[in-house]
């Protein structure tokens, strides 16, 4: 019984890192005239998992995308700022001194594996790169479009806003996601059949909450603006991840959620603010 519990794994990590996926594509496709919502959103959540299929079917090229094709040093890149990308290891440099008492403690030098990790770049680091660098870019025009207050026409959308220009963008993102996500699921299940099904099963999860969470993030601006900060910080990640600095994307996650529940919290405070405080009825007077 190790496959089902690989496949409930899966699918729960799939679900899990496909919320991001799912606040990109709500945010592009309450741009779009409401007709045009909802069928933009199902395509964007069937590209995604087309691309994540198709990309298990060819695992072995998947995987080959992790080999280096050039190092860092064969560019001019000094040794020391390689070295500088390098993660240390926790507390690093408190178990060192120096040769007097008083001298500060030298940092602990990375390992010659960790730096030829970070040396050699492959072609997922530079997918997870110019994807990070595009996510963030967008999110912040977004976000500036959002406080400038552009013109939008009578249903509330944008007028530059186009049916496969929307999708395009949503398929070049789902490639990032896709990616990184097949890249985990490879660790995780032996058997491609498991994996496929574990997919399949998340998007459609997905497909059913979709809707909900579009229309909670449009009528909610000040979660929106925090939805497109969460993307911001997902393309810090991603970046991150493209130059071989790599964080524990648990205390991320954390930080999010524990977010949203602070914003949650704020605003039934304003409700609650808005609501007409209720009159005490007048008591009977005894005579």
């Amino acid at each position: 019984m190790s496959w089902l519990f690989a496949l409930i794994t899966l699918t729960l990590m799939e679900t899990v890192l496909g919320i991001d996926n799912i606040i990109f594509i709500s945010i592009l496709c309450g741009r779009l005239p409401e007709s045009q919502r909802k069928s933009a959103r199902n395509m964007g959540l069937a590209a995604a998992m087309g691309t994540r299929l198709i990309l298990l079917m060819c695992i072995n090229l998947v995987m080959s995308l992790t080999n280096p094709v050039f190092n860092l040093s064969d560019i001019g890149v000094p040794q020391a700022a390689i070295e500088a990308l390098v993660p240390g290891p926790p507390g690093a440099g408190h178990g060192a001194h120096g040769t007097d008492e008083g001298d500060a403690p030298e940092p602990a030098k990375p390992s010659p594996e960790a730096v030829a990790e970070v040396n050699g770049v492959s072609v997922k680091d530079l997918i997870l790169l110019v994807g990070g660098l595009f996510l963030i870019f967008h999110s912040i025009m977004e976000i500036h479009h959002k406080l400038e207050g552009e013109e939008d026409d009578e249903e509330g959308t944008s007028k530059a806003a186009n049916y496969w220009g929307i999708i395009t963008q949503i398929a070049l993102l789902d490639l990032i996601f896709s990616l990184d996500s097949v890249i985990t699921a490879v660790g995780m299940a032996n058997q491609i059949w498991v994996m496929v099904l574990a997919v399949i099963i998340s998007i459609g999860i997905m497909m059913a909450f979709a809707g909900h969470i579009s229309d909670f993030v449009d009528r909610n601006p000040t979660i929106k603006i925090l939805a497109l900060s969460f993307l911001i910080l997902i393309g810090v990640l991603l970046v991150a991840e493209g130059i071989g600095t790599h964080f524990n994307k648990g205390y991320v996650y954390f930080a999010m959620a524990f977010s949203l529940v602070v914003e949650l919290i704020n605003m039934r405070v304003r409700v609650d603010k808005m609501l007409p405080k209720k009159r005490k009825k007048p008591q009977p007077v005894a005579i």
